[in-house]
């Protein structure tokens, strides 16, 4: 079984209890141990012990990262993640911001292809609506993207499926 490192930061606890529901998802499969990292407890060096790598952050007001993470985003600078698969997972409000929603995944993924990781796990962008998102590449969005404040229904089945995906990305194989 494989480990993997999911490295979150969560403001009023949505972001927290997603990186708990994927974590339980990949531990179901038999195919992985997933290892959480309250970004406001640890240091970013900590993901150069794994190979896979999730990380999830909310998107805070007009589009900017979450604080905890904007605390620790220039610890990315000192760290080589060549060689690194990562999936990136964010939480937005495609209602209340439009125009920006989940812009915050944005920041992320340029920082880790910066980094020298490469990105898994793009995510399609049918069943959402909004206006703009700065995490949407090439017509898909760079990560899983749940919004918790007008789809919280579907959460679970869009974390299920995006770990069905990731085994298939990360080359995991679920016991049977």
């Amino acid at each position: 079984m494989r480990n993997i490192a999911l490295f979150y930061g969560s403001t009023n606890g949505n972001t927290a209890a997603v990186a708990q529901l994927i974590q339980r998802e990949f531990v179901a499969t038999g195919a992985a141990n997933v290892e959480l990292f309250d970004i406001a407890d640890f240091f970013l060096e900590e993901m150069l012990d794994f190979e896979l790598l999730l990380l999830g952050t909310p998107t805070w007001d007009t589009g900017q990262l979450q604080k905890d993470w904007e605390q620790v985003f220039a610890e990315f600078d000192n760290l080589e993640l060549g060689g690194k698969r990562i999936a990136l997972f964010g939480l937005g409000d495609q209602v209340g911001y439009p125009a920006t929603f989940v812009d915050a995944l944005c920041f992320l993924a340029n920082k880790v292809s910066e980094r020298g990781a490469q990105i898994v796990g793009r995510w399609p962008t049918l069943g959402y609506t909004f206006t703009s998102s700065w995490a949407v590449v090439e017509g898909a969005f760079v990560g899983l993207v749940l919004d918790e404040d007008n789809q919280p229904e579907l959460t679970e089945l869009r974390v299920a499926a995006w770990v069905q995906q990731l085994l298939i990305e990360f080359d995991l194989k679920a016991h049977q």
